[in-house]
């Protein structure tokens, strides 16, 4: 089994630290390696995962975004190429279904996917809403005096 130290990405950005160990605890439950992927920083807030799926057609692939994971699942048909007559007699290249399980970020969302040379591409965009987003506060100068306002003054 495969470990990834995703520590140089902890040194590189700020903020994303949960970002990151949602995905190394991708890895850490224990399941298989099949199929390989990954995964990328394409800019300040977006990132792609890239899941090798050679051998499966576009319509045997399913992604789906619910809450905070992304599933992708693959799952061959019996009858590959159409072929009815035909016997394997070595099958090297793997054709057993797939469920792969990705725990995203707050704020993390699924933009696109494309199926380009055996790869399955997965864009994902970071959007903070701008009620979270950090705002400037002016500093008032001190030359003007605090008013006060008395109540009974204005009678």
């Amino acid at each position: 089994m495969r470990t990834y130290d995703l520590t140089p990405f902890y040194r590189s950005t700020v903020g994303f630290d949960r970002f990151f160990s949602l995905l190394d605890q991708a890895t850490a439950d224990g399941s298989p390696g099949y199929p390989p992927y990954n995964i990328e920083r394409t800019g300040e807030n977006a990132y792609r995962i890239s899941v090798a799926v050679s051998g499966f057609s576009q319509g045997e692939l399913s992604i789906v975004a619910k809450e905070n994971t992304l599933t992708i699942k693959g799952e061959k048909t019996a009858n590959e190429n159409g072929k009815d007559n035909s016997e394997v007699l070595y099958r090297g290249i793997a054709a057993r279904a797939f469920e792969r399980v990705f725990q995203l970020a707050d704020f993390v969302q699924v933009k696109n996917a494309s199926l380009e040379n055996g790869l399955l591409h997965v864009d994902l965009v970071r959007e903070i809403p701008e009620a979270k987003k950090p705002r400037s506060i002016p500093i008032n100068s001190g030359a003007q005096a605090p008013q006060v306002v008395d109540a009974s003054v204005a009678a």
